[in-house]
């Protein structure tokens, strides 16, 4: 299998947010106890140290805070959790730091503060420009304030700001697409990710679909609308790295999220949060009480875990490595991919150069089809 050098990353989970979007299915929630934060942040610093332990020595090189809204714990925890992960390992020269944030949820103090405390990056949940869209997200932002805090951002010295989007919401049009995607291109920011609306079973969401109350999103309005993104943000300067994530230079990519698509190694800190480390899987409980008691305990709080073999390590290294514009070495294929990926190229779907297979732009259209093809 191809990989490069091994970096090492952190990733933080904050599971709390201030309401629960009706399309969201990670592993969140509301807190009702005012309590519950804090005693998050305790055992997050105790699974620090336990990492440590396990891991032994090596400098971190991306650290990111998902969740949830990490950003409600205010600027003393995460820097909190920050210095803790700096002592137990140390930061590579130039270690990306980067927080999720919904725009309500900052302040031009909170950002200044993260900033001096070490955040390079961060990654403010847009989802639409359009009231009526956000409505049927359950998203408590107005239209504007995500375009305010990216400025708010870049103000308080962020070198990267991202927006993210979502395409596909019952009830948006192409129009209100586009201007979505003109107001993140307005905001001066130097990432935006757009993702298709997935509807997940069990969420408001899914239920409200589910009954018939909410038309499902329609694949092809869908398609339609990547096609959109990937032209008027490639008109504007933004190159698409990976399939859901645009940047307007190579520095404003996000390392992090590539160590996923690399297979390098992570320890994924909090309740639910996914860890890969040389070859091995594992993921955490997921309440925040049992992970809290877990570690308050002195142990892991590890669900459950898996060791990957060869064949599941060659077969990840393309489905993960066809998300990237660079595509995967020709080698990394059987003999029957190598067929499959010439098949393609009549298809349309790929391309091949410099011994490398990638997508093109109808071929992320039909990703996991190709990826079926080219893993035979």
């Amino acid at each position: 299998m191809e990989r490069d050098p091994v970096p090492r990353g952190v990733y933080i989970h904050v599971p709390f947010c201030a309401a629960r979007c009706g399309y969201c299915d990670f592993n969140t929630y509301v807190p009702s106890d005012p309590s519950q934060p804090g005693a998050y942040v305790q055992a997050a610093l105790r699974e620090i140290e336990l990492a440590r332990r396990e891991l032994g020595a090596g400098r971190v090189s991306t650290v990111f805070f998902g969740g949830g809204t990490p950003t409600l714990l205010g600027a003393g925890p995460l820097l909190a959790l920050i210095d803790a992960v700096a002592a137990a390992f140390g930061f590579e020269d130039g270690v990306e730091v980067t927080t999720e944030a919904n725009p309500e949820s900052v302040s031009p103090g909170l950002l200044s503060a993260l900033r001096r405390g070490g955040f390079t990056r961060i990654s403010l949940g847009m989802q639409s420009a359009r009231a009526h869209v956000l409505r049927t997200l359950d998203r408590v932002h107005t239209p504007g304030r995500a375009v305010a805090a990216a400025r708010e951002a870049r103000e308080a010295g962020f070198p990267h700001v991202s927006l993210d989007l979502i395409y596909g919401t019952p009830g948006e049009t192409d129009a209100d697409w586009r201007a979505s995607l003109e107001a993140a291109i307005d905001a001066q920011v130097d990432h935006i990710s757009a993702y298709a609306l997935t509807v997940e079973r069990g969420t408001a969401l899914g239920r409200a679909v589910a009954s018939g109350a909410i038309a499902a999103p329609n694949d092809g309005d869908q398609a339609r609308r990547y096609a959109l993104a990937d032209e008027l943000l490639g008109r504007h300067g933004y190159e698409w790295y990976e399939l859901s994530s645009w940047a307007l230079r190579p520095q404003a990519q996000c390392r992090h999220n590539l160590g996923y698509w690399r297979s390098y190694d992570w320890w994924g800190i909090g309740p639910g949060a996914h860890s890969h480390v040389a070859g091995v899987r594992w993921w955490n409980v997921a309440l925040p009480a049992t992970y809290a008691r877990q570690l308050g305990e002195g142990r892991l709080p590890v669900a459950g875990r898996e060791t990957l073999g060869a064949e599941q390590l060659a077969l990840e290294a393309v489905m993960l490595g066809l998300r990237e514009r660079r595509g995967v070495a020709l080698t990394a294929l059987s003999e029957a991919g190598r067929r499959a990926a010439e098949i393609e190229v009549a298809r349309g779907r790929t391309v091949i150069a410099a011994g490398r297979v990638a997508l093109t732009r109808r071929g992320r259209l039909f990703a996991d089809a190709v990826v079926r093809a080219l893993t035979v």
